[in-house]
């Protein structure tokens, strides 16, 4: 009786924990774990580090999704990285941003915001690959394109928020950072010849100010008070 009490005490404990815990932090988590495991796994198999062969499984391709192949890189590719310092940036942006956002629109609202920015952002690429024809055998990875909606979001709900953003030491309104940030990472991958998906930042900032200004224009006298509280 008292194993059953016991076992049934960690099962309470266990579904507590995780009930409490917020959407983004979830998020955040799952972006950790899937990226130390697909390391590991990569390390004991027989794949190279640098093998296109494992990355098509995971990450975002035009040319395979094009072609009709690996249609669920749509969603893996947002919960990869490229290495660890790619991997520490977006979450220490996710853990204050996305925890802003969340708070903002609730649980529910927040988790299919995130997923469907990630997914219009890698589709984003996609488009502008086709139209282009750049980029076509290029990999994707990261929760960049769904991190720039949040910050999309924001420039419209608190446009007045006082931000810190990459090494700048002052703080920058919102609504100026965003457009900031495309521009530095822009310039960074043309100066350094850095592989930045700045096409899926650019469609996943796009989708941010569309479902701003959805919820601005529905909840007018929300989004004034928030608006007035945050500035």
């Amino acid at each position: 009786m008292n194993k059953d009490l016991k076992r049934y005490t960690r099962m309470n404990l266990k579904r507590s924990f995780y009930s409490n815990l917020s959407v983004n932090a979830q998020i955040l988590i799952l972006n950790i774990v899937f990226f130390i495991a697909v390391v590991i796994y990569m390390i004991f198999s027989s794949y190279d580090l640098n093998s296109y062969e494992f990355w098509k499984y995971i990450a975002i391709n035009p040319s395979n999704i094009l072609a009709g192949k690996y249609l669920w890189t749509f969603i893996s590719s947002m919960f990869m990285h490229a290495g660890f310092l790619h991997l520490f940036v977006n979450m220490i942006s996710l853990l204050f941003v996305g925890s802003l956002v969340e708070k903002l629109i609730g649980k529910k609202r927040y988790l299919l915001f995130y997923l469907a920015s990630g997914i219009f952002a890698g589709l984003f690429f996609i488009i502008i690959s086709y139209l282009t024809g750049q980029g076509l055998d290029s990999y994707a990875v990261g929760a960049s394109g769904a991190l720039f909606a949040l910050v999309g979001f924001l420039m419209l709900i608190t446009p007045n928020l006082p931000v810190y953003i990459m090494f700048i030491p002052i703080p920058i309104k919102m609504k100026y950072a965003a457009p900031l940030m495309l521009v530095v990472l822009w310039l960074i991958s043309f100066a350094a010849d850095i592989p930045i998906g700045n096409t899926a930042h650019f469609g996943g900032l796009l989708a941010g100010l569309l479902y701003g200004l959805y919820v601005r224009n529905k909840y007018k006298r929300k989004s004034a008070l928030i608006n007035r509280y945050f500035s």
